[in-house]
Formats: structure tokens, C-alpha cells, sequence
């Protein structure tokens, strides 16, 4: 029986990770190899700062990473992170700056995961990922939590040590649940935050509270939200959503009853559509689809049968 996992593989979820590249992680520790990586003609490196990127849009329509020679960056950053290799041996490093470099040609723009996210090749969006996910919680986590010292960097960015307590601080990830709720006639209940611009609508979510399960969670978000009850639940993908630090957990779920109550805190309006209805409000501007680059829009198109409009 085909699920909806085999019914994604065959495209991956756009920020799923880089393809083709190895974190390798058991470097991380090994500064001698850290430094001659560093120093290799052959690796290469961009800066981030403030969750952006340079990005070059090339006269093909292909929009790429603006990445250097690693020789061209300054030996002792600080803020310096690993962020693995290719298949080739190439090994790619990001900065973290205060500022984005300018370029002498102009080319260049800078831009951030929502706008080049879904433009940039899985490698790449994935390097930036990686690096914008560090760069927040860099940012973020300067001090020790169990003692209040500033903590310094290690292992290539991925951990923060306390010189005076001896802690050691990782990066943090905080578990999401994201789900299209079906129901027994096969329609999908799509709600729209607060916050949204008008016609704005997509799937419910929600975070995993501790102690509590990602089904559970699942259960519990569309009951809150919508007042809709939840039966069968069915993980599909996941997607790093570093926004600043959560990991997008995406399930389709059967809904066992069908009567909307919105909180009107988080959602302030929700409904039930037919394909034939979602596609009828997409055509007449009633109803504007979610982001082509958040796994809604992906899960959406599972159930809808062919891609969204983007808007």
C-alpha cells in the first residue's frame, strides 16, 4: 500500500536538508584538520549575518550561493563553523558577521530562506540552513544557563563551553507538529492565523509540549485550534524550519468529527474544502496559498493532487 511518505520521497521537502554533503561531524573536535581544511584551495566559504545570505541569480535562471575561497577570508574568525563536504572532497565553511560583504560587480543581492530558499539547489539551500539554524542560536545563547558566565565556541560552532562552570551548551532544536486534517467526505480543514493578510490560508500546527508525544501533539494542536477532533495520525516528512530553531514535523490526520470551534487566539478562521472548492477560491483570489517553500504548501499538494498555485 502506498503512504503518504512514499508519496513525497519522490520530491524532496524544499530545506530538507543538502544533498550531497556530509556533515561530518567527527571532525568537528579535530582542530589540526579544521585548520588544513580551512586552508585547502579548494574549500569554500559565505557569510551570513542577521539570517541572510549574498546570493548570485546566474543568466540561466539559476540562483546560487555567493561562495569564495576560503584563503580570501580572514584565518582567525571566531565565528567560524563547519558545515561539512561534498562528494568532491570540498569543504564549506560560513561566517558569521555582523554585516554582509559588498560586491565590487553589483551582482549580488542579499537574501534570506523565504525569498531564495525554493531558487537555490538542495546543496545550497541546505548549506544555508545549517548555517542561518547556528548563526540563531550563536546569537541567542551567549551565556551559560546554569551559571551565567558568557560561554566561548567550539567544535567548528556546533557547542558553546562555560569557562568557569565547565558546561557545555548545543544548539537547540525545538519539535513542531504541522498537519492537513481530512475528513470523511475527503475534505482538508485549512485555518488562517490572526496575523495573516486577508485570504491567506493553510494547515494548522502547533510546538510538542514536553512530556507529550509528536502524535499526541497532533491531537491536542487541531482540538485547541479548530475544536476538531483527531483519530488517525500519519508522520509524512520533516522540515528544519530554522525561524529561529524548529524542526517542522508533517503528518496527514482523519478527523472524527467534523465541527469547527476556533480558539480565536492562534486561529481566527477555519474551513473545510473540496478539492474542487480550494481550487475555485485559489482561482478567484478568495483564498491565497501558503509559502512554496514551508512543507504546508507540500502537504497540501499531497492531498490536493497537483501543485499550488504560488502567490
Amino acid at each position: 500500500m502506498t503512504t503518504w511518505t512514499d508519496r513525497t520521497a519522490a520530491q524532496p521537502i524544499t530545506l530538507s536538508g543538502a544533498s550531497g554533503i556530509d556533515r561530518a561531524a567527527h571532525h568537528r573536535l579535530d582542530e589540526a584538520w579544521l585548520a588544513a581544511a580551512w586552508s585547502h584551495p579548494t574549500t569554500r566559504v559565505f557569510v551570513v549575518s542577521g539570517g541572510q545570505a549574498l546570493v548570485d541569480d546566474a543568466p540561466d535562471g539559476r540562483t546560487e550561493l555567493v561562495m569564495t575561497p576560503s584563503f580570501e577570508a580572514p584565518p582567525t574568525e571566531t565565528h567560524r563553523y563547519f558545515l561539512g563536504t561534498d562528494d568532491d572532497g570540498v569543504r564549506y565553511f560560513a561566517l558569521q558577521k555582523d554585516a554582509l560583504p559588498g560586491r565590487m560587480d553589483q551582482s549580488a543581492r542579499p537574501a534570506g530562506l523565504r525569498e531564495a530558499g525554493a531558487l537555490l539547489s538542495p546543496r545550497d539551500a541546505g548549506l544555508l540552513v545549517h548555517a542561518v539554524a547556528l548563526e540563531n542560536w550563536q546569537r541567542l545563547h551567549r551565556f551559560c544557563s546554569r551559571c551565567g558566565e558568557r560561554t566561548v565556541i567550539a567544535a567548528a560552532g556546533h557547542i558553546r563551553r562555560c569557562p568557569a562552570c565547565g558546561a557545555e551548551h548545543y544548539p537547540r532544536t525545538d519539535p513542531a507538529v504541522i498537519m492537513l486534517v481530512t475528513d470523511d467526505q475527503d475534505r482538508a480543514l485549512l485555518g488562517r492565523q490572526m496575523h495573516w493578510p486577508e485570504g491567506r490560508f493553510s494547515t494548522l500546527a502547533g510546538f510538542v509540549e514536553p512530556g507529550e508525544s509528536i502524535e499526541q501533539a497532533v491531537v491536542r494542536e487541531v482540538a485547541e485550534e479548530a475544536g476538531v477532533t483527531v483519530g488517525q495520525v500519519e508522520y509524512v516528512a520533516s522540515q528544519p524550519w530554522p525561524f529561529p530553531s524548529s524542526l517542522m514535523l508533517g503528518f496527514m490526520a482523519r478527523a472524527t468529527s467534523s465541527r469547527i470551534q476556533v480558539d480565536g487566539e492562534e486561529i481566527h478562521e477555519a474551513r473545510w474544502f473540496s478539492r474542487d472548492e480550494l481550487r475555485a477560491a485559489f482561482k478567484s483570489g478568495e483564498v491565497l496559498p501558503p509559502s512554496g517553500i514551508s512543507i504546508a504548501a507540500r502537504l497540501i499538494e499531497l492531498w490536493y493532487g497537483e501543485p499550488l498555485p504560488r502567490a
